[in-house]
């Protein structure tokens, strides 16, 4: 099994890496391999809204550039984790084009996968950016596990978050309840058959 995670910051080895290490050791204890994305520090454009990618049913995007690569990633792994810093009460720029792009192309084959989220923060702002970031996971499908709070960490300069105590238990406790979900699903796979999913029916409010 495998998880793959996406790192929103722009920051390499920033506090947003370091709280997603402490979720990969214990991936690593459970025998469930971990790959980091770096994210923020690339050059994403946002959503078109060219539909092209659902017209065509292709599951990526037509703009050529690292997010269908993210796209397989996602794919092909188990559990799937979303990591961004608060920027202005909310998720960074470059993670939010990716994402939009990522589950509109894709979000249909994101069925069932373990899905979670984390955030780092200042002071203020992270809990509106932990429900955004689990917008996307909510609206596909995906199984969301918990922790005993909310998955973030406080810290501004690299390395703070190792202070925050609470916020690294929080998500090691987060890591291994995802870890559980997923040796779950895996062992129930030719004995209990995932729910069906239908299309869901589109509803505009302006007639």
């Amino acid at each position: 099994m495998k998880v793959v995670a996406f790192n929103g910051s722009p920051r390499k080895g920033g506090n947003c890496e370091q709280a997603l290490n402490f979720m990969g050791e214990v991936f690593n204890n459970n025998g469930i391999d971990f790959e980091i994305v770096q994210v923020g520090n690339k050059m994403i454009r946002g959503c078109l809204a060219c539909y092209h990618c659902l017209q065509t049913g292709s599951s990526y995007c037509v703009q050529k550039d690292d997010v269908n690569e993210w796209i397989d990633k996602m794919v092909e792994a188990d559990g799937i984790i979303v990591a961004s810093p608060v920027y202005y009460g909310g998720i960074s720029g470059t993670m939010k084009c990716f994402l939009d792009r990522a589950f509109l192309a894709a979000g249909h084959k994101l069925h069932h996968k373990v899905g979670a989220s984390i955030v780092t923060a200042r002071r203020s702002g992270a809990l509106e950016t932990f429900q955004q970031l689990n917008a996307y996971l909510n609206t596909m499908e995906m199984i969301m596990p918990t922790a005993d709070y909310w998955n973030n960490l406080h810290g501004l300069n690299v390395g703070e978050i190792n202070q925050d105590i609470e916020g690294i238990e929080v998500i090691q406790k987060l890591a291994r309840n995802m870890a559980w979900i997923m040796k779950v699903i895996e062992a129930s796979k030719g004995k209990i058959d995932p729910p069906e999913t239908k299309p869901r029916t589109m509803t505009n409010f302006i007639r």
